[in-house]
């Protein structure tokens, strides 16, 4: 798809849907919960008479009807990565970053291939397995082949004979080829966020540079999966315009996925604007995000799209993190840092955001696990080829949980027998084996065998 080719957000459909639907009554609302648990999907009409909920006990149901989406399809399970930035530096001038090119408060910096080893085995020496690569929207002198090799640096890098088994990747939207080169490296998931779908309000906010043009970026996703990326994760910075507006827009993103090439985004992140170094606007939102309204929002994607996983980043705090849990949310960043070399050397004015949970990494798998929800370390579906419709068609009948269940828990074995304290050892031990012990049939019989391997000194088993 070229930029120009754009159809897909339609402001006349969303306006007359947030219209017609401001003001559900209960049969709507009930009939849009029961279609719901059915876990295909909801429209874009759906998703609009669950924003339109006022009531406690509705907004309740709404609530534990995605903690039953949740745990039917992904169980009981928290995917654990940590951001990676390579470099701060931007040609972009987005009001709301702390990266954009007229921000002097910060201090520029690109890592070198050997900085970005050595941030890695930090990483690595927290005990994580995924890490998700993030630059700004200008390279060294290597240009996009900068990108590239830090792909390769990541996965080079090494610790005690550990290494990092998944990279994702969030850069400035690409062209086909360079999508086809990305996709060469055996990259993950492909991730980009539009911002905001509101293209005056993309306008008022990108003032200067490439990301000036939505179209480029809005059909960025198309080029990915043209280039054969399959998994590919989308998002909306909350905070930036009406989310009403941005959940139909995102929706109707979706939705395109899904016709053009049979799937939709493996995951849905939800970031809300934080404060940013040098961003006056981050500071005062233009349709700020309540805590009542950011609940409902991972609730309703939970709903809306049961299939994707939803990332909670460290933005929130850990208090929001533990709420969204049972929310819908699959996936969460832990121990973070936005600055590069962040990991290696402490600068708290050169990251992109404030951050709002900044507990170590053990500290957050204790408090989770504590919770009852298993974190996990697993990158199997990727390297056995489970990823795009394969994945799907797992995921959409809950059937992946047969395999990300027990490999979920062999990979947080490994995790408690090489990287946990002791008070976050014992305490995740009991989980695994209290987990096993509620598990029945063939996941239990994996679980087990898998689990069994980790303590014999085994690394890296899944099924």
């Amino acid at each position: 798809m070229t930029a120009s080719q754009n159809t897909f957000i339609n402001d006349q459909i969303i306006n007359d849907i947030l219209e017609k639907y401001a003001k559900p009554d209960v049969a709507q609302i009930q009939e849009v919960l029961a279609k719901a648990r059915e876990m295909k999907g909801l429209s874009l009409e759906d998703v609009a008479v669950l924003m339109g909920i006022s009531e406690p006990k509705q907004l309740a149901e709404l609530f534990e009807t995605a903690n039953h989406i949740k745990d039917t399809i992904y169980g009981k399970r928290l995917v654990m990565f940590a951001p990676l930035y390579i470099t701060n530096l931007c040609a972009n001038e987005c009001t709301y970053c702390a990266f954009r090119v007229k921000n002097k408060a910060i201090v520029r910096r690109a890592l070198n291939q050997q900085e970005i080893k050595r941030e890695t085995e930090a990483l690595i020496k927290q005990g994580h397995k995924r890490v998700l690569l993030v630059a700004g929207e200008s390279y060294p002198k290597q240009g996009f082949q900068y990108v590239l090799d830090s792909v390769r640096s990541v996965y080079e890098a090494n610790f005690n004979d550990d290494n990092i088994r998944r990279v994702n990747v969030n850069v400035a939207p690409l062209t086909l080829d360079e999508f086809k080169a990305l996709k060469a490296e055996k990259i993950g998931t492909y991730q980009l966020f539009q911002e905001t779908y509101h293209r005056d309000t993309y306008k008022t906010v990108h003032v200067g540079g490439k990301k000036m043009d939505y179209d480029w970026r809005v059909s960025a996703m198309h080029r990915a999966m043209e280039a054969g990326i399959d998994d590919v994760g989308i998002g909306v910075l909350f905070g930036l315009n009406d989310y009403r507006y941005e959940m139909l827009a995102m929706m109707q993103h979706i939705k395109e996925l899904e016709n053009v090439f049979g799937v939709g985004p493996h995951t849905i992140s939800v970031p809300r604007m934080e404060p940013a170094t040098g961003s006056d606007m981050s500071i005062a939102p233009p349709s700020p995000v309540s805590d009542d309204n950011f609940r409902r929002i991972v609730a309703i994607l939970r709903c809306a799209v049961p299939y994707t996983g939803i990332i909670m980043s460290t933005r929130e705090s850990g208090q929001m993190r533990r709420d969204t849990f049972a929310l819908g949310v699959s996936q969460i960043s832990a121990g973070s840092r936005t600055n590069p070399g962040g990991y290696e050397e402490e600068d708290d004015i050169s990251g992109q955001f404030s951050l709002g949970d900044h507990r170590p990494m053990d500290e957050v798998i204790r408090d989770v696990a504590q919770m009852g929800y298993v974190p996990s370390f697993c990158t199997g579906c990727y390297r056995l080829g489970r990823t795009g419709q394969d994945f799907m068609d797992l995921a959409k009948p809950g059937a992946i949980k047969a395999h990300c269940g027990p490999n979920a828990l062999s990979s947080f074995m490994e995790y408690l027998n090489h990287y946990a304290s002791p008070e976050t050892y014992k305490i995740g031990v009991e989980l695994v084996e209290r987990t096993i012990a509620e598990l029945e049939g063939l996941p239990a019989e994996r679980a087990r065998k898998l689990v069994d391997r980790v303590n014999n000194g085994q690394s890296d088993v899944y099924c």
